[in-house]
């Protein structure tokens, strides 16, 4: 490990407000059905490089690894899904720490998934096969003050209440259709 992220390791993460996550878990529990619609717009720049826009943040960039004949100036689609998986699953783990009174030195999350790229997005062998990933596995590396059991408990837990990893576990309606 360099000198730098061991350094980084040695001092504990900046926590998220505890107050305020106290706020926001009391909303939640408040209005138990409140569901919000998420929006992003992803507009095509030219071959496969793609610019998704998301409220009012710069576009999340989205390309192709030069085997798949992009120009591998971003992330591909599926790499963004595992970039998302990991963010939430970060997220979760951060905010139950801070709920947990965890201090966290270090919070990485490893990615990796299988997945068959030989149907090239139906244009290439179009034989039945398993489309999307087959599997993915997320590791954790912790540094914290608590034991590995509080930790495995705490990983277990982000991973149950995740958005993004219940969203890949359990089928969801996806409705693709032509603008009018």
């Amino acid at each position: 490990m360099p000198e730098t992220l061991k350094a980084a390791c040695a001092a504990a993460l900046p926590p998220v407000d505890s107050e305020a996550l106290a706020a926001l878990a009391a909303r939640g529990k408040a209005n138990p059905e409140a569901v919000v619609t998420l929006k992003a717009r992803t507009v095509c720049e030219g071959k496969f490089r793609n610019l998704t826009y998301i409220r009012t943040l710069p576009p999340h960039v989205i390309d192709e690894p030069p085997h798949l004949l992009g120009d591998d100036t971003a992330p591909n689609p599926s790499e963004a899904v595992l970039a998302a998986l990991g963010s939430c699953l970060s997220v979760g783990i951060q905010a139950n720490a801070v709920a947990r009174g965890i201090t966290l030195r270090r919070l990485e999350v490893r990615l990796e998934g299988d997945i068959n790229v030989t149907s090239v997005w139906g244009v290439g062998d179009l034989s039945p096969k398993p489309l999307g990933f087959t599997a993915i596995r997320a590791t954790f590396v912790l540094e914290a003050d608590t034991s590995r059991a509080a930790l495995e408990d705490l990983v277990a837990h982000a991973d149950a209440w995740s958005p993004v990893a219940n969203t890949l576990r359990n089928p969801v309606p996806v409705a693709v259709t032509l603008a009018d």
